[in-house]
């Protein structure tokens, strides 16, 4: 991850750097800025060297502390860049989880050739709605944000409709540990398993599984998803990373064709998932007579 992470670093300490000039420039101190924006004296130095974002309001702020308002609306612009580039949660969750699902819904509309690697968990649009209700349930508990968790899961049911479209096309590329994760109970995984291989039939669809006993090329470090050729999603736990840059777009493309290379398709894929099916079936019957 840390190409992504890097260029979002190197925009987000550009802006500090700017700001820091536009202080110098109306020869104030750090201290002395904070004292007339009546902020904590950390906060400029963790504006002007990347550690925080600023807000509107701070840039607005800063650009009248030090004469430059006409310097505003550009550095406003830089600002907003970087909040696109880096998408933090608890911005993009503030309202629910249904925007979000909304915000997807329109990059959908222009995009014609997904490819996505999951090593951890099923992907949205291959999940059925008991799996997306739990892991929807923990976007919620981990960001305490409000609970539309129907909404959301209708929106993305209704999503997953892309997939019978033929005139787009997906390659996902899944792991077996992914299909093992205890990220819902035993029966909600069992019916995901089921819904997986139903969806290896369509033929617009490529469903890859690398198995435990598959040795990779390039380590599964986290999940990614390229949306034609011109961007790259990456989603950690405090935000959504947003790459256009070509090198970073080719990178982890290559890394695709990597994981994509190892992964079995077809019948061999379906052999992968029906022994993980197996192996959850027998656990849950042992469960049931134990009267656990």
């Amino acid at each position: 991850m840390s190409n992504g992470i890097t260029s979002v670093d190197e925009a987000r300490n550009a802006l500090g750097k700017r700001l820091r000039e536009l202080r110098q420039q109306a020869a104030l101190t750090g201290k002395q800025l904070a004292e007339y924006l009546s902020w904590p004296a950390s906060k400029v130095s963790k504006i002007e060297n990347g550690r925080q974002s600023p807000t509107d309001q701070d840039i607005l702020d800063w650009t009248r502390a030090t004469g430059a308002e006409s310097k505003a609306e550009a550095l406003l612009a830089s600002l907003h860049t970087l909040e696109v580039q880096h998408a933090e949660w608890q911005r993009v969750l503030k309202t629910g989880l249904l925007s979000h699902q909304l915000e997807l819904t329109e990059q959908d509309q222009q995009t014609k050739l997904y490819r996505g690697f999951e090593p951890m968990t099923v992907p949205g649009l291959l999940q059925t709605p008991e799996y997306a209700r739990a892991r929807f349930s923990q976007a919620i508990m981990v960001h305490r944000v409000p609970n539309d968790i129907n909404e959301a899961v209708q929106k993305r049911m209704q999503r997953q409709e892309m997939l019978y479209r033929q005139d787009k096309r997906f390659h996902f590329v899944l792991t077996e540990s992914g299909l093992r994760n205890r990220l819902c109970s035993l029966d909600v995984m069992l019916g995901q398993l089921d819904r997986l291989m139903s969806l290896t039939s369509l033929r617009n669809v490529r469903l890859g599984i690398i198995g435990f006993d598959t040795q990779y090329v390039v380590d599964p470090r986290h999940s990614f998803w390229i949306y034609n050729s011109d961007l790259v999603r990456i989603e950690t736990y405090s935000a959504e990373l947003n790459l256009r840059q070509p090198h970073e777009i080719e990178l982890y493309s290559d890394i695709f064709e990597s994981h994509a290379a190892i992964a079995t398709y077809g019948s061999a894929a379906r052999a992968v998932i029906t022994r993980v099916m197996e192996d959850l079936a027998a656990e849950a019957d042992g469960l049931d007579e134990n009267g656990v």
